[in-house]
């Protein structure tokens, strides 16, 4: 009848914004998982790290699925989401941008289909983002969900770098186009 459920057992439209921010993280999850796929076939130890983000992004998907304003304790215990993932993924984002040369130009998504996924993901990423921040602003979700969701673009950026420059493979650069 077009309606489901919370994690608070609440029946919201399937429209609502917390129903699409689950999806987007969905989606997210899927493209990492590709892009995940995709490195794993080049042998790249990053891959562990994609597949920890996953798991995060289910517990993403809980604490938005929990809307704060109908959620009792124990759904908020059970669903809550720390700022420990954000260093984390800070950390990962400082270690490979130490390894990688200073971008001097916009880089278009390229660089071999690992890195190509990778920016695909970020794509989703960054709409995942804004799908969330609107749920945070109205206090239905955590604000670390949506500072995890942000440093998970820049993250996934760096990654897509990183894997072209393993692979040998040129990133394209944006030449704004003649008049």
């Amino acid at each position: 009848k077009g309606f489901s459920s919370t994690f608070t057992g609440e029946r919201r439209p399937k429209g609502d914004r917390i129903f699409e921010a689950l999806g987007a993280t969905d989606e997210l999850s899927s493209a990492i998982g590709l892009a995940g796929e995709f490195s794993r076939e080049k042998g790249h130890a990053f891959v562990d790290q994609l597949h920890k983000v996953q798991c995060m992004l289910q517990d993403v998907g809980s604490n938005l699925a929990t809307p704060l304003s109908s959620a009792r304790d124990s759904h908020r215990k059970r669903t809550s989401f720390s700022e420990k993932p954000v260093l984390e993924l800070e950390q990962w984002i400082d270690s490979y941008s130490e390894q990688l040369p200073p971008l001097r130009a916009f880089i278009l998504p390229s660089g071999g289909r690992s890195s190509a996924a990778l920016h695909f993901s970020r794509a989703v990423c960054r709409r995942a983002e804004r799908c969330v921040v609107p749920l945070v602003q109205a206090g239905e979700a955590d604000p670390n969900v949506a500072k995890y969701l942000n440093r998970l673009s820049d993250y996934l950026f760096v990654l897509a770098r990183y894997a072209a420059m393993k692979e040998g493979k040129e990133e394209k650069i944006y030449i704004k186009p003649e008049p």
